[in-house]
Parts: structure tokens; C-alpha cells; sequence
């Protein structure tokens, strides 16, 4: 009797155990060909679609047959199988690093990781914008400032405002340049960070560009919109030829309050996108004007009664031109500051002209080759000093 139940359990044991090793074949085989379809290699992804639907049902003939399902839940389950994927990625990768970096996860896989996150899959597509090759005098202004004045101030025809795509077109600064420009019906286009870089010529665009027309020097009979005073102050720069300096000099010349900038055309650098850069921008908010020959504007302005106030270095010669500081200067009528470029300074023409010279003297005994300041420095301290007289004169 006990060897009969004894003989018994063991069968039944025995008819487990070939149960349990079938379920655990058929998981594995599953599991094996999810895996193996997701890390297919370049070379596999390229046997055609019904080769690979006989390889599924061969690796899946142990599998027990099951019911048809609907079109719904065929749906859902491959968003399941996607998850499932998606997080069988760290597992894949983790697995293979030992392989050398020749190992790929497919594009597959990728594809099935995105179709959860569109945001992911926009992100791959890029927007090519052109510029406008009918637009022959137009030219790229780059940066916050100058492209949202260029918009505000009209005094440039805008056509196209490119921005870089990602998190530089979410910031405040940026979206406020967007909007105006969607108010103004221009058309706006999404490009990378290279595309900028080749509109700017390498500048600091800050993720925006605007294609505008040029700006240009303003003539004599241009209408002024600002109202004069009793004591006017005109900055009138000579061959200044770096952008750069000019640039500052104007942000400067706006910022201090001063009355009209000039500019002499020859030898002096053409108000660009990279002045107006320079100069926060400024220039465009701030009309210069420009002079072929700034010596017979000068001796009209003197016949008028105006004083030209010329500027030399600490270390300057004898002079039959009085030269004073800078902050004994008491500026109590109509008055022109003459700075020179940054080579040779004024010409001998337009010192022959000035009433006084000014200087700005230095706080500590000077090295040889530093005994100046850079013009755009230089001209800051000295309309500050001018407009800080003119104030405390009233």
C-alpha cells in the first residue's frame, strides 16, 4: 500500500515538473524575440516584412494559440508592449557596454520609444529657412535689443525674423522680439544654432536674427524730432573706424542725453548690424548724421555762435588752443565735441578750428604705451563731464 502512493506522488511530480519546463520554454522564447526585434541590427532591419513575420511565428509555434482580439485592444497592447521596451533600454544598454562602442540600439526600438513623446520626434525634424534672395539691400541685424528697436523704431522695412529652436525661443526676452514681429505680420522661422551663426558672421546673436533693410548716415535736410535746448551739446566723431568703438560711442552719446551725433562718410566705418550690436541698440534708436566734409559744417556751426571744443592727451605740447581738464570745463553755450579716430586723432584742419582742447587726467603715474585711454572710453568721460556742467551752469 505504501509503495503504491509513493509510486503515485511521483508521477504527478513527474507531470509538473514537464508543465512548469514547457511555460518557462515559451516565456523565455517570448521574452527572446521581443528583445531580439528590438536590438536589431542595420543589416536585419533589412529582410523584408514577411520574411520577419515567418521568423515571429517560428520563434512563437510553442506558444498556445489565442483568441482574436479587436482592433482596440490590439491598440493598447502596443502601447503596453512600447512601456515595456522603453524601460528594457537601460537593461539593453547596460548589457552591452562591455560590446565597444560599435553596439547600436535599433531604430526600431527608438521609433517605438517615441511614439509615446511626439514632443521628442518633432524635435528630430528640422525647419530649413532661406533668406530672402530678392531682398538685395537688406542685411542681418542679430541680438535682443537691436532686432526688437528695429521692429519698434520703423525706420528699417523688416522681412523675416529667424529664432533658434529649443529653450532659447521660451525666454522672455525672446518671445518679446517673436511677438512684436508676429504684430507686424512678419513671418517667423525656427532654425538651429549654425544657421544664426552663419547669419551673424559669427557675432553674439542671443538665438534671434532680423533680415531688415540697411540703415544709412542721415543728411542735413533730414527733420529732427527732438526738441533743442538752450544750451545744445553735438558729438562729432572723425574717422572713427572700428565698429566696435562706435558702437559704444553711440550707446553712450544716447545714454548721457547728448543732442545730435555726426559722423564724417570718409575713412569712418558704415553704421552695420555689428555698430548697432555694439551699441545695445542704440543706433537705431539714435539718428547720426553724416558730413563729406566736416570742416565747412564746423565753421558754419562757429559763425553761429557755437564753440568747438576739441581733445587732446594728457602728455600734449605746446599749444597756442588753451587746453584745460576736462572737469574745469564750464560748458555755457552751444557747444561741439570733436573726437578723432583712433589712429591719428582730430586732423589738423579740425584742430585749427577749436576754441579749447581738453584733457582727462590720469590717478597714477602711467607705463609707456598706455598713456591714453580708447576713444569710446575717452568720449564717455567727456560728455559726462560736459552734460554734468551744462547741469549744475542752469
Amino acid at each position: 500500500m505504501l509503495v503504491s502512493i509513493c509510486a503515485q506522488q511521483h508521477k504527478f511530480l513527474l507531470a509538473w515538473s514537464r508543465k512548469l519546463t514547457t511555460v518557462s520554454r515559451v516565456g523565455s522564447q517570448v521574452a527572446s524575440y521581443h528583445v531580439t526585434v528590438a536590438a536589431l541590427s542595420p543589416e536585419d532591419r533589412s529582410i523584408n516584412p514577411a520574411t520577419r513575420r515567418r521568423l515571429r511565428r517560428s520563434n512563437t509555434s510553442s506558444v498556445p494559440d489565442k483568441p482574436a482580439v479587436s482592433e482596440g485592444s490590439q491598440v493598447r497592447g502596443r502601447s503596453a508592449q512600447t512601456k515595456a521596451l522603453e524601460n528594457e533600454v537601460p537593461l539593453l544598454q547596460s548589457r552591452n557596454q562591455g560590446r565597444g562602442e560599435n553596439f547600436r540600439v535599433s531604430s526600431e526600438l527608438r521609433k517605438l520609444c517615441l511614439e509615446d513623446f511626439p514632443a521628442d520626434r518633432e524635435r528630430q525634424v528640422k525647419q530649413k529657412s532661406m533668406l530672402d534672395s530678392k531682398a538685395e539691400t537688406y542685411e542681418i541685424v542679430f541680438g535682443v535689443a537691436p532686432c526688437l528697436l528695429a521692429l519698434t523704431q520703423g525706420k528699417r522695412k523688416a522681412c523675416k525674423l529667424f529664432v533658434r529652436n529649443g529653450e532659447t525661443s521660451t525666454r522672455a526676452s525672446v518671445l518679446k522680439v517673436c511677438e512684436e514681429a508676429h504684430r507686424r505680420g512678419l513671418q517667423i522661422s525656427r532654425v538651429s544654432k549654425k544657421d544664426l551663426d552663419k547669419m551673424s558672421s559669427g557675432g553674439v546673436h542671443q538665438g534671434v536674427c532680423l533680415q531688415a533693410s540697411t540703415l544709412r548716415y542721415l543728411s542735413e535736410d533730414f527733420p529732427s524730432n527732438r526738441k533743442g535746448t538752450s544750451t545744445p551739446l553735438w558729438l562729432v566723431l572723425e574717422r572713427i573706424q572700428d565698429p566696435m568703438n562706435l558702437g559704444a560711442i553711440l550707446r553712450s552719446a544716447y545714454f548721457l542725453g547728448v543732442d545730435r551725433v555726426i559722423s564724417s562718410l570718409r575713412h569712418s566705418c558704415p553704421l552695420s548690424p555689428v555698430v548697432s550690436k555694439a551699441s545695445s541698440g542704440a543706433m537705431e534708436v539714435l539718428g547720426v548724421y553724416g558730413y563729406e566734409n566736416l570742416e565747412d559744417m564746423l565753421k558754419l556751426k562757429v559763425a553761429q555762435g557755437w564753440q568747438a571744443v576739441g581733445t587732446v592727451g594728457a602728455e600734449a605740447g605746446e599749444s597756442h588752443i588753451p587746453v584745460i581738464q576736462c572737469s574745469d570745463f564750464q560748458m555755457t553755450k552751444p557747444t561741439l565735441l570733436l573726437m578723432g579716430g583712433e589712429a591719428d586723432g582730430l586732423s589738423r584742419e579740425l584742430l585749427s578750428l577749436c576754441h579749447t582742447l581738453l584733457t582727462i587726467p590720469a590717478g597714477r603715474e602711467l607705463c609707456p604705451g598706455i598713456e591714453s585711454l580708447n576713444v569710446s572710453v575717452a568720449t564717455g568721460i567727456l560728455l559726462n563731464s560736459l552734460l554734468f556742467s551744462r547741469k549744475s551752469g542752469t
